[in-house]
Parts: structure tokens; sequence; C-alpha cells
């Protein structure tokens, strides 16, 4: 079979890939691969600042305006699999000038995100990461933040949030937020807000009130989106064993139409009407109870951040009654301060072991009516007593409360869940659920329409 003929720009793209290998997995600098990387940037008309790390991608789109156009869905193009056609202006090696010019932007993009260094990190350098990174997840065709948002359901958006989470893990941030004007570079994340929740009891004065201004940031943006999956919930069952109101909002047109078919006259042409049909409105008036227990140890932060946001928004539909109890090794009733996911996370203490009996102490006196009660329990469920609590988890399914155990609800890295605890849960007829938050929501909304 005949071998494609080697063409100036396959080979010039094939010196872009090699410096970007370089780059991503050597510990020096490759003068020659630099010197003809340089030589291929200037060749394809790009500015010289896509080979300087150091550079931000914002720098160099807010110099080059016309870049922002390529970067954009640039990775779906790179993969295309379509075959070379003249018109495309590709060469016989199926590569052209458009394949070089995406591979330059494609490393760039590449090196600044994957090869974030060691050493100590500054708020600056974090916030430049931050944005670099929302280049690569526009150029997959996503919004920036969504694939670390989602990381549980790819890959990629695991080692983001793996990476975001060792940058944060390497800022000094005491030092940081003891200075407004360095704090006020530092962008919300999950990452950060972990960070800043377990070193609150440390912070003080101007560090400290930095610190609470972005934990506000980052409660208010992730409580944006999940009320905007929580506003079509219906709060409560129609009451049919109440008569409905005979007003006109309430006339059912359409069984009002059809019931009275009968007294169709053709000679006329009119639907002669001799009874009217209304609409139940009436919804029942006890409040539908919900219980969130949250698993508040080191392995649980996502959870108890999305959970908290979680149950303040339920708590403000009407007739929804919301408790919330986070636990380690200890239990706390947090209920008093469920409508302020602010408030509620500054008494929270991260980490420590698990001890479900001491959240079992907390949930059973708040099951009062068994059959309008909801008890939604997040945790991996690597209990250290673990029979006694699935004892008492078995208990309150068998009283008639509905129980949801829920894995994860995590925006970042992975979670695991007790194999021994997810067999039992699926063995009682209540598995395990797991995943994005949505999944979540939409068990809630259905108990409560």
């Amino acid at each position: 079979m005949h071998e494609p003929e080697t063409t100036p720009e396959a080979n010039r793209r094939q010196v872009l890939y090699w410096r970007l290998l370089a780059r991503l997995f050597g510990t020096e600098e490759q003068p020659a691969l630099e010197r003809a990387s340089m030589g291929v940037v200037e060749d394809m008309g790009l500015p010289p600042a896509l080979l300087d790390p150091t550079v931000t991608v914002d720098t160099v789109v807010q110099r080059f305006p016309e870049l922002a156009a390529e970067l954009d869905g640039l990775i779906a193009r790179v993969e295309d699999t379509e075959q070379p056609t003249a018109a495309d202006g590709r060469t016989a090696a199926g590569v052209g000038t458009d394949e070089v010019r995406r591979a330059a932007l494609l490393s760039k993009l590449l090196i600044n995100v994957f090869s974030a260094g060691s050493g100590e990190v500054s708020a600056t350098q974090l916030a430049n990461w931050q944005a670099d990174t929302g280049w690569l997840e526009r150029c997959l065709g996503a919004e920036p933040g969504e694939l670390r948002a989602r990381s549980r359901e790819g890959e990629l958006g695991a080692v983001l949030a793996g990476l975001e989470g060792d940058l944060v893990n390497r800022m000094r941030l005491r030092e940081v937020l003891a200075d407004p004007a360095l704090a006020a570079q530092l962008t919300p994340s999950m990452s950060l807000v972990e960070q800043l929740l377990r070193d609150k009891a440390n912070l003080s004065g101007v560090a400290l009130a930095n610190a609470k201004a972005l934990i506000r940031r980052f409660v208010d943006e992730v409580a944006e989106v999940l009320r905007t999956q929580v506003q079509q919930t219906s709060t409560g069952t129609i009451d049919r064993s109440v008569p409905p109101k005979r007003v006109f909002r309430n006339l059912d047109i359409e069984r009002t139409i059809w019931k009275n078919l009968t007294n169709w006259s053709p000679e006329d042409q009119r639907l002669y009407v001799d009874r009217l049909y209304y609409r139940h409105t009436a919804k029942r008036t006890t409040p539908a109870r919900l219980i969130v227990v949250v698993d508040q140890s080191g392995s649980m932060v996502d959870s108890m951040v999305n959970c908290t946001i979680l149950a303040s928004i339920f708590a403000g539909l009407p007739k929804v009654d919301v408790h919330l109890v986070a636990y380690d090794t200890q239990a706390l009733d947090l209920t008093p301060w469920v409508h302020d996911p602010f408030e509620t996370l500054l008494r929270t203490r991260l980490g420590g072991g698990t001890d479900g009996t001491a959240a079992l102490a907390e949930v059973r006196p708040k099951i009062a009516d068994a059959r309008n009660t909801v008890v939604v329990w997040i945790s991996d469920f690597y209990e250290w007593n673990a029979q006694p609590v699935l004892e008492g988890m078995t208990a309150i399914h068998r009283s008639g409360a509905r129980f949801i155990p829920v894995g994860s609800v995590s925006s970042s890295g992975r979670q695991s869940v007790n194999p021994w605890f997810r067999q039992r849960f699926k063995d009682m007829g209540t598995p395990v659920l797991s995943g994005h938050i949505r999944k979540l929501v939409f068990e809630l909304k259905n108990f409560l329409s």
C-alpha cells in the first residue's frame, strides 16, 4: 500500500505536538523544539505569545480578538474524521494549514491547563488557571466551569477538578485572604470552599471576612443553579374529597365539552350544555416533612455543601417542613439555620470518622407522620458500627417513611460507596442513588408532587 507523501504542513504540526509532549512530560525545556515551533507559529501568522506558558489565553484573545472564534469548539474540529478533499485546502497527507493553526492553539490550551508546575500558588495564578481551563471547556462545547462541576460524569472533568484542588492546596491561603486585593482575585470553587471551611477556625479579622464573602458568593452561585432545577416543584397532591370551587378560573372546558357531546344539535349547529365541570384545586394542607441527613466527614465535603444549599431551597417552598442533620462521630441538628446555607456551613465541622447511630438518634424523633416523611441520607456509608446503623435505617423504611440513601451528590472528584451497604439497600428495595445532584432533585420533586 502506498504511504502518503510527507508534507511541510504535516511536519509543522508534528513539531508542535512534539513540543506539547515535551512540555507536558519533560522536566527541561527543549531549545531545538522551541526554536522550530517559533518558526511554525510565525509562518502561520500566529502570535508568538501562543508559545509562552506564562501568557494566559485571555491575554492572547484580548490582543488578537479574531482567535476567539477559532478557539470555540476547537477540539471538536481537531477530532473531525472527515476525509480530506481538494475543496478544503488539505494536502495529499490530509494536513492543511488550518490543521497546523489548530495544533498551535490546542497546544497552548493543553500546556496552560495541564502543566501546572509545583510549589506555592498565588491567587493570580489560580485565577489565571481557572480562566484558561474555562477556555478548554469552551473548546469542548461546554460552558466555563461546567466540566469541573460535572466531574463525576466524565474522566476529564474529574482530572480538571483534581488539578484545581491541588492548586488550591498549594496556596498560602491565609496570607492571600488577609490581603483584600489578593482575596478579590480568588474565584470561588468547590475546592476553595472546602479549604475555607476546613481552615475557618484559624481565620480572624479581615481574613475571616474575606473567607465568608467567598463562601457566600459560591453558595449564591450554586443556589441559583439548583433553584432553577427545583422551581417547577409542586407542593402537595390534589385532595379530591374537597368539592371544586364553581368559579370560572376552575372551569374544565375540555371535560365539559366531552361530557356534553350527546347534546350536539346538527340542525342548530350548537352544543347545548346542561352540566359544567370544574377542576379540583384543593391540595393537602399537611406539610411534607423532608429530613436531610448529611455525612460531614472528610470524604463527603462536596455533598455537605451541595445538600446544605439544596435543603435551604426546599425549605423556602410552601408547605415543606425541612430538617437538616449533619454528622461524623457526633450529630448536629442544623434545622434552625436551614434557610441560610451560608450560616449552616459555618457551623459545620468537616472531617473525623463516621457514626450513623448519632444521626439516627436525631432523626427518629422527627418522624411524626411516617407516610408524609422522606429521609434523604447522604454518605459513602463507610460506618465503623455498620450493623446498628443498617438496622436503624431499615426501621425507618418499614415505618412507612420514604428512605432515600444517596451515595454522592458531588460536584468534584469521585465518590465510592461501601459495597456492603449498597447490596443491603438494594435488597431492602431502596437502591443507593448516586451521580449528579439533578437525580436527587428529581426524586424529591416526585415525593412532593
